[in-house]
């Protein structure tokens, strides 16, 4: 048994900037915030972690009611941010899900820093959600690390026992090769995100390619 766990934007799609559109959307809905807050980084983060610092930017008094109403804001502005933008899946990934969903021995998960609920809306506005039935989010964690421990958790219940080398990550950030490492698994950094293969090759993942056109590649790995 292998398990496969997914980063989403740069990795599975390319939502044009639907997340951060829809993020600035939901200032403006919940804080009557017009200006763009600048400076914030987002690429390999988690969403709770962005989140806190747009309320730190904009000296913000956080409560859990705030909370729930940004998360909601949000999740209204992304649904019509991804049906408004030009966004696709990436290359070859459509044809590696679905020979991995066919596979006895493979399950696919996600490892990903969006809200739970964002990645829904993502992969089922992409048509993608059909093959992942489990995954680690963030919802509630500052680390990437923190979500890779999670799902490590979770692939635990799911397959007692299963060897390191037998655990995935897939991410194109280095924050996903650094989680990856974090819970002993096998690293898979693709550079169809923000950051290129020489950024990627600096971070020492144990497998780099530059997209997953050639998914045959992956599934070699899962075959050796």
């Amino acid at each position: 048994m292998h398990v496969c766990l997914f980063d989403i934007d740069g990795t599975l799609v390319n939502t044009s900037g639907a997340g951060q559109a829809a993020m600035q959307a939901a200032l403006r809905t919940v804080l009557n915030v017009e200006r763009a807050a600048e400076g914030i980084p987002t690429a390999g983060r988690t969403d709770y972690a962005i989140t806190a610092d747009l309320f730190a930017h904009f000296q913000v008094e956080v409560s859990d009611d705030l909370w729930a109403r940004f998360q909601a804001a949000y999740l209204e502005h992304l649904s019509s941010e991804l049906a408004q933008r030009s966004g696709r899946v990436l290359p070859g990934i459509v044809r590696l899900l679905e020979q991995l969903s066919g596979r006895g021995d493979v399950q696919l998960g996600l490892l990903t820093g969006n809200y739970r609920d964002g990645a829904r809306l993502k992969l089922e506005y992409f048509h993608l959600a059909e093959h992942f039935r489990f995954g680690a989010f963030g919802d509630c964690h500052v680390h990437r690390d923190d979500v890779a421990r999670d799902a490590r958790r979770t692939v635990h219940q799911i397959a007692p026992g299963l060897p390191d080398d037998r655990l995935w990550v897939i991410g194109d950030t280095p924050a996903d090769i650094q989680c990856g490492k974090a819970i002993n698994a096998r690293v898979v950094a693709v550079a169809t995100g923000s950051y290129n293969f020489s950024d990627l090759e600096a971070e020492q993942p144990e497998f780099l390619f530059r997209d997953l056109s050639e998914e045959r590649r992956l599934l070699e790995l899962l075959n050796s």
